[in-house]
């Protein structure tokens, strides 16, 4: 494979602590390699260049039954942005829910490199699978979900976590999933009895457990199964005013827990778009920012992370697994609906929403994910994602890292809201006059994501011996004065190198790469009770037989790379 040497860029890498300096990163056999050890490469100069590791997404709904729903029955999301195929790029499309085509370029020509799928039904993992295989350029993996599984929820109830866990490895190497995913726990098993869960306590219809006891019983699974990634959770009553003591009663759960794996994770639990569960108030006419309560909370307590999920100001396609909150949506805003049922294990819906600057309340959500980022004390444990297509698409990640780096960008946009007065006295970010840098953007958007999906082997950095994921951007952090240049140069990456190839070249795509699917094989020791068990409901419950519910890698799959643990000691 060819060797490379990126001359004189800016390198920002908290992992080597590297901010700003002049140093030369050299690319041999797909690895990061000390510089002596290339003899005849290709230079890249990137003088007057910013470059980072390729960056990595902890969170996206990119792939999988209701990505495709939403483009099913939101064709008005394809019109006008259709691109012919070009060179190595195939015909693509699509705005807040692209194709799998664009998705891949789209990331691509940001310089991430890894992307992971945020919520996979198990009984349609072949269909992610599928979806995440013909999505260029970009390693990928899926989590499956576990948090109204009734197979967790019956083990759970009756306190047998052993059961649990090895329930939980059987799942992730069948559908070949990466880690435990939570949403709404409980409530949207109980939203198929007509209601939900909005706090921690409520009881779940027939279970008889709480979505408290289902969280905290997944975290013991996941720490005993010792796996790289932590429990992933998008908690109760998401969207509602008030709803942060809710997200403060579910972070106050894993209080002095100890993470356990060998990846360097350090965090027992993962809580996403965390924006969605930052509100005040107790109806939408009195909606405000506690993201100074949630933060503060948050820079206390070192064994979490989280995600913001950034409004962006854009119309977009909503879709989660949180089934009774889309319900609860189409009554609010009235646009067309889709809702389903998957059998024992989750449900989902879809619907198109308007984030309008003319609209108080969206004005006030577009504040609070800002303002989790600029109260946040460690980079390296908060993420900047969109919860894509949710709160607006990926590729509005730049504009978002602009906002985040210039308070006269965050200003002239405030400015532009409709009720900007009231956005500001309902919200704390015009009294923030806080700007990240690129290497707090770095720890944001790669190093800190890789670390905490338990991937800072592989990703993140550019120290020797990594995947060989670079982004070239053309940014000069000692000249560039102008915000919109941020804006320009992180969605337009001069280079990207994934796996040591050139993907990216001047904006463009020029490679569809060689793309991995990562999936994670726990071993633990057998269990023939959890055998009974999944023979017993696939014969009593399913609609599909247990042989036609495994995901086959060979058909199924590009590329798949096992990460092994062993969890039977």
């Amino acid at each position: 494979m060819a060797e490379y040497l990126i001359k004189n860029g800016f390198v920002f890498d908290p992992v080597l602590e590297i901010n700003g300096d002049k140093v030369d990163i050299a690319i041999k056999d797909g690895k990061i390699v000390q510089s002596t050890e290339i003899k005849n490469p290709t230079v890249v100069d990137a003088a007057g260049k910013t470059v980072m590791a390729g960056g990595v997404d902890i969170h996206a709904h990119v792939a999988g039954p209701k990505v495709n729903v939403g483009r099913n029955y939101r064709p008005e999301d394809k019109l006008f942005n259709y691109e012919p195929r070009k060179g190595v790029k195939r015909m693509a499309g699509g705005f807040s829910v692209p194709t799998v085509f664009r998705t891949g370029y789209k990331y691509a020509q940001m310089g991430y490199t890894t992307v992971m799928e945020a919520a996979m039904p198990p009984l349609y993992a072949r269909h992610t699978h599928e979806e995440m295989r013909d999505t260029p350029i970009l390693d990928q993996g899926a989590y499956p979900v576990f948090g109204n599984n009734w197979f967790v929820l019956e083990y759970l109830k009756n306190h047998e976590v052993e059961n649990a866990a090895a329930y939980i490895s059987w799942l992730l190497r069948t559908t070949r999933g990466y880690a435990i995913k939570i949403v709404n726990p409980g409530g949207t098993e109980a939203w198929g009895w007509g209601l939900n869960c909005n706090s921690i306590h409520d009881p779940v219809p027939y279970f008889d457990i709480t979505p408290a006891q289902i969280m905290k019983g997944l975290m013991d699974a996941n720490e005993a199964l010792r796996l790289p990634h932590s429990i992933h959770i998008h908690t109760n009553n998401l969207g509602n005013p008030g709803n942060y003591e809710t997200t403060l009663d579910t972070f106050k759960l894993f209080q002095g827990e100890k993470p356990n794996n060998d990846f360097g994770r350090e965090q027992v639990m993962h809580h996403t778009h965390v924006q969605f569960h930052s509100y005040g108030g107790d109806n939408w006419g009195n909606v405000e920012s506690k993201a100074d309560e949630i933060m503060n909370y948050v820079n206390n307590n070192d064994n979490m992370t989280m995600d913001l999920g950034c409004v962006t100001l854009d119309e977009t396609t909503t879709m989660t697994a949180d089934g009774p909150f889309e319900h609860h949506l189409t009554e609010l805003n009235h646009l067309k609906w889709a809702n389903t049922d998957v059998e024992l294990e989750t449900a989902a819906g879809v619907v198109p929403y308007i984030y309008s600057p003319n609209v108080k309340v969206c004005g006030i959500q577009w504040a609070i994910g800002l303002e989790l980022a600029l109260l946040a004390k460690d980079p390296m444990r908060v993420f900047i994602t969109t919860d894509h297509p949710n709160a607006g698409p990926f590729f509005r990640y730049p504009r978002v890292m602009k906002w985040l780096m210039s308070q006269d960008a965050r200003e002239a946009q405030m400015d532009a809201l409709k009720w900007a007065e009231k956005v500001r006295s309902a919200t704390l970010l015009s009294g923030l006059d806080r700007e990240l840098t690129l290497y707090e953007i770095a720890a944001m958007t790669r190093a800190g994501t890789a670390k905490a999906l338990g991937l800072s082997h592989m990703y993140g950095s550019l120290k020797p011996g990594l995947e060989a994921d670079v982004a070239v951007y053309d940014y000069n952090p000692e000249t560039a004065e102008d915000p919109e240049l941020i804006e320009k140069a992180f969605g337009n990456a001069a280079y990207l190198f994934k796996g040591g190839e050139i993907v990216v070249k001047e904006g463009e795509v020029v490679s569809n790469g060689n793309k991995k699917t990562l999936w994670v094989d726990a071993k633990v020791a057998e269990n023939p009770q959890v055998q009974r068990d999944v023979a017993e409901k696939f014969l009593r419950y399913y609609t599909v037989t247990q042989a036609n519910y495994e995901v086959n890698e060979k058909v199924f799959m590009k590329n798949p790379y096992r990460i092994e643990v062993d969890a039977t000691q």
